[in-house]
């Protein structure tokens, strides 16, 4: 009989690792016991594909290595899905899109290949908004991912198959990746945990781009520790990544319990703002009481440029993803339209097929924004207020350790609901995208419950490089709540 339970998986590895160790667990009954949630809840379209095979064969090797008495890695027996955006040898790697039909990665992601040195079991790919372009899951090719708490409901995005994939128990883990928020605003909408590292902290080699100077990718959870874990494998320098930090990775999990009181700043324009619900600007105010009564200081500071980030991002990271899709061409790889008739037309073709509406409207976007005549206007000018967001951030940061903010204005919104208004969809990113603008790390915690039952989370955005101060304050506020 297995001892495989969803709460045992959701507690945490080392829990699940206790029991391998004791001969009381195998991680083929892990991997099964997910395989067949996986078949319960494929209407969930979370997974675009599971490596059923693969991965048994990876838990046999890994249960067989385990009795023979070698060492085992700091991943042994976690399962994690990935999104698809994220390179997998010899697998599919379409970022949810037709133009990548039939593609199939020649190499692993640099974060891929150390899940695997770590004995980590890599389940599948995640679905996720096209080129991770979204904040719903929409955009996928593939279909929505519905969100498994109220099926009516989007999932977030751009990573709303990863989030979904933690939220209903299909794997221990995912990683996502973010440009403006992908990671902590569906995390927000599932009730997981979401961080986004500084940038560069992780590699982004075998990352297919959206906007170079912001993606990052990052891990999405049910509880610290296995973050913390994920984070001390993944995160270092790579020499396959130029970006990548140089910076020396801390003990994340060891250092969790937080052993000092904080000074944290929060933005009285997000909380009071006339687009955020009042309920969650109300549970962020009450988590403000409740860590100022533990010893805590918190104070109010002034966002002045609160009304730029949004514009900011959105002309900085489609002139990016104009760039970095042009090589989708219909030449190469991925899908072609096969009714074209020379070379111009196969490549007209294939990418007015093969893009999805959103994917063509950013790079439309991103097209006109660097033309003649128009660069100066938006993008040079984006790029000097990119830097004034920055400045007056880290001028925040000298004062305070952290600075405290809603994830998102809402609550997971219903399927349809602002898919004919890009604006509205757009403006879902309000209080991420600094963090990506800055290039900062940021967490999203689960603390909170609406009143329409679904929940969400609150932000902490960190200096650089301080996901090991992130990963300490969000163990420590879990437990307020």
């Amino acid at each position: 009989m297995s001892n495989v339970t969803d709460a045992l998986l959701r507690s945490g590895l080392s829990a699940v690792q206790s029991e391998l160790h004791a001969g009381t667990l195998t991680v083929r009954q892990i991997v099964e016991h997910y395989l067949q949630v996986n078949r319960d809840y494929q209407h969930l379209n979370a997974f675009l594909e599971i490596f059923e095979q693969d991965a048994l064969h990876r838990a046999d090797e890994l249960d067989a290595r385990l009795r023979s008495g070698k060492p085992m890695g700091k991943l042994f027996g976690m399962v994690v899905g990935l999104k698809d955006v994220i390179a997998i040898k010899g697998k599919r790697l379409t970022a949810s899109s037709k133009i990548l039909d039939g593609f199939e990665s020649l190499y692993h992601a640099t974060v891929t290949d150390r899940l695997l040195h770590a004995d980590a079991v890599i389940l599948g790919r995640c679905n996720c908004d096209e080129f991770a372009m979204g904040s719903s899951n929409e955009n996928s090719a593939f279909g929505p991912v519905l969100n498994h708490l109220d099926n009516t409901r989007v999932s977030g995005g751009s990573s709303g198959g990863s989030a979904v994939a933690v939220q209903a128990g299909l794997c221990m883990t995912t990683l996502g990746s973010e440009t403006g928020g992908s990671i902590r605003q569906p995390a927000s909408f599932t009730g997981t945990i979401g961080l986004k590292p500084t940038y560069g902290r992780l590699s982004r080699y075998g990352l297919i781009a959206f906007a170079s100077s912001f993606d990052q990718i990052g891990p999405i959870t049910n509880n610290v520790e296995d973050m913390a874990l994920m984070m001390e494998v993944m995160a270092g320098s790579d020499e396959k990544d130029s970006t990548s930090s140089q910076e020396a990775v801390p003990a994340y999990a060891a250092g969790l319990p937080l052993n000092r009181k904080l000074r944290i700043a929060y933005y009285p324009q997000t909380l009071d703002n006339p687009k955020i619900d009042p309920e969650i600007s109300a549970a962020v105010y009450t988590l403000i009481d409740k860590l100022r009564a533990d010893g805590h200081t918190v104070e109010a500071n002034d966002l002045k440029y609160l009304d730029y980030l949004v514009p900011t991002y959105y002309v900085l990271t489609t002139a990016e993803a104009s760039s970095n899709l042009s090589r989708f061409s219909g030449i190469h790889y991925g899908f072609r339209d096969m009714e074209a008739e020379d070379m111009e037309s196969v490549v007209r073709r294939s990418r007015s097929k093969g893009f999805g509406k959103e994917v063509q409207r950013r790079i439309m976007l991103g097209t006109f924004v660097l033309s003649s005549g128009y660069y100066d206007a938006y993008y040079t000018r984006a790029q000097k207020v990119r830097r004034i967001i920055r400045d007056d951030t880290a001028a925040t940061l000298a004062d305070y350790d952290l600075i405290l903010l809603p994830t998102t204005p809402t609550t997971a919104f219903r399927l349809g609901e602002k898919t004919t208004d890009p604006i509205e969809m757009y403006l879902a990113d309000i209080f991420t995208v600094q963090a990506n603008i800055t290039g900062l790390p940021a967490i999203s915690v689960p603390l909170f419950r609406h009143s329409n039952g679904m929940p969400f989370g609150v932000q902490f955005m960190g200096d650089l490089n301080r996901e090991d101060l992130l990963l300490s304050v969000t163990d420590h506020v879990l437990k307020f709540y």
